[in-house]
């Protein structure tokens, strides 16, 4: 019987593991590197999914020429297909956090604080096809278009791990996720080790060398910083001379004001983990990732075989091992003469029972074993992919018949309208139980929260 910490490693390799096959792929890796290649960081953004939600002619005109180039020349070398790669993702799903804003650059504009480049996701109601707003925050109380959360989250800020989206410093990743000795390690105390066990998953070792990274960028006199557990749990950790260590004197009452520990530096990056257990091999990682945790090993770019479906099925039927495959597009009973097939479609119009060969086509047509592939290549907005698998099952011209790949190829496109609403502000947070990740928005007071009544 395997152990309770064997079990959550393999929990965590396994949903890693089918995130990395479905949720950027390749198609989206390559199309979105050739448009980055060749400067076009807009047509990248596209290619890999993120709108754009701020113009730069408008941003050189309100905040000067020379904050504009700054900002053009980051979007350059962004490359969006290695930012969603390493976004955070939830469980268990694996689809990207809803509802976020993260901060990918600051951009200092004296006494008027920080330009952000941020990116968001919309929030789980309206979600569809995993699609990130690429936008400017100026620090305002304002809100930012119809986005729930706009102002940054300092959890997930990855504007101090600057390797997980420019790919100007993709090769850095080896270093910060632990992969090779840092001379400057601290090493953690052994009672952080008991609550943050680097098997679970916690970048421990590396604590100490992020937190120094985050003191120094927010200037901070003190040496006591805010790290949040799996479990939602805080850590309120301090940085030694030679340790990091549980921290026994903090501040009253301003827990909330220290600096917290970004997501990218709580965790180990996942992709190590896979290939440490040989779960996942350097040709299924995105290039810039492999070029960085096996730069021996050359990435290849084609599909992944898991997608290509076979052109032919074989079928029990009537004592004998039979065809079914596409014959001008449309899935056949490639067995049967064209009478007989006539005969059986009309039992089965009659209600009777046809014989297996086209019962096995009915049920690709309603319910096919890829279907499960199909959502997920859905869910994480590779429709190119899931109508690749769909046409090399059923055919280019098959007509879908009622049933549960119908319903769900419906409800992604429904979805999608949602999507569009919501970025056009002309829709209201919904309950979509049925949508992965769907979560009842928050209730608003009707009273302040000391209020009393008569």
């Amino acid at each position: 019987m395997l152990t309770t910490k064997t079990n959550e490693d393999d929990s965590r390799l396994s949903f890693w593991s089918r995130v990395r096959e479905f949720a950027v792929p390749p198609s989206m890796i390559e199309n979105a590197t050739a448009r980055r290649r060749v400067g076009d960081w807009a047509g990248a953004c596209a290619a890999a999914g993120f709108d754009v939600e701020f113009d730069m002619r408008a941003t050189a005109r309100i905040h000067g020429r020379a904050l504009a180039t700054e900002i053009r020349s980051d979007l350059r070398y962004l490359a969006p297909d290695l930012l969603r790669w390493h976004l955070p993702r939830i469980a268990p799903t694996g689809l990207l956090r809803p509802g976020s804003t993260i901060t990918l650059a600051r951009y200092p504009r004296g006494g008027a604080g920080d330009l952000h480049l941020v990116v968001r996701t919309a929030p789980a109601w309206a979600e569809a096809g995993q699609r990130v707003g690429l936008a400017l925050w100026d620090g305002s109380g304002s809100r930012l278009g119809p986005h729930p959360h706009p102002r940054p989250d300092r959890r997930f800020r990855m504007d101090l791990h600057r390797h997980l989206w420019d790919a100007r410093r993709s090769d850095e990743l080896r270093i910060r996720c632990g992969a090779e000795p840092d001379v400057d390690r601290v090493e953690p105390d052994p009672a952080l080790l008991e609550i943050a066990p680097p098997e679970h998953g916690y970048a421990v070792e590396r604590w100490g060398a992020e937190a120094r990274i985050l003191l120094d960028d927010e200037g901070r006199a003190g040496n006591t910083f805010l790290v949040r557990s799996a479990a939602g749990h805080r850590i309120i950790a301090e940085l030694g001379p030679t340790s990091v260590r549980i921290a026994t004197a903090y501040p009253a009452g301003a827990v909330s004001a220290l600096p917290v520990l970004p997501y990218a530096a709580t965790w180990r990056p996942p992709d190590l983990e896979l290939l440490r257990a040989e779960a996942i091999s350097p040709d299924r990682l995105h290039p810039l990732v492999a070029a960085a945790l096996a730069p021996d090993c050359s990435p290849s770019e084609q599909v992944p075989a898991s997608i290509r479906a076979e052109r032919t099925h074989s079928v029990e039927c009537g004592g004998s091992q039979h065809r079914i495959g596409l014959v001008d597009g449309v899935l056949s009973a490639l067995d049967h003469d064209p009478d007989e097939i006539r005969r059986e479609e009309l039992l089965a119009a009659l209600t009777g029972t046809p014989v297996p060969c086209l019962q096995a086509i009915d049920r690709a047509h309603r319910r096919p074993d890829c279907l499960e592939g199909v959502g997920e290549r859905l869910a994480h907005g590779d429709v190119a992919g899931a109508l690749r698998v769909v046409d090399g099952l059923l055919g280019p011209e098959a007509i879908l018949r009622e049933g549960a790949l119908r319903d769900l190829l419906t409800a992604t496109a429904e979805q999608r309208i949602t999507h569009g609403l919501y970025r056009s502000g002309l829709s209201e947070p919904q309950l979509t139980p049925e949508y992965p990740g769907a979560r009842r928005p928050r209730a608003r007071r009707a009273h302040p929260r000391h209020a009393t009544r008569d």
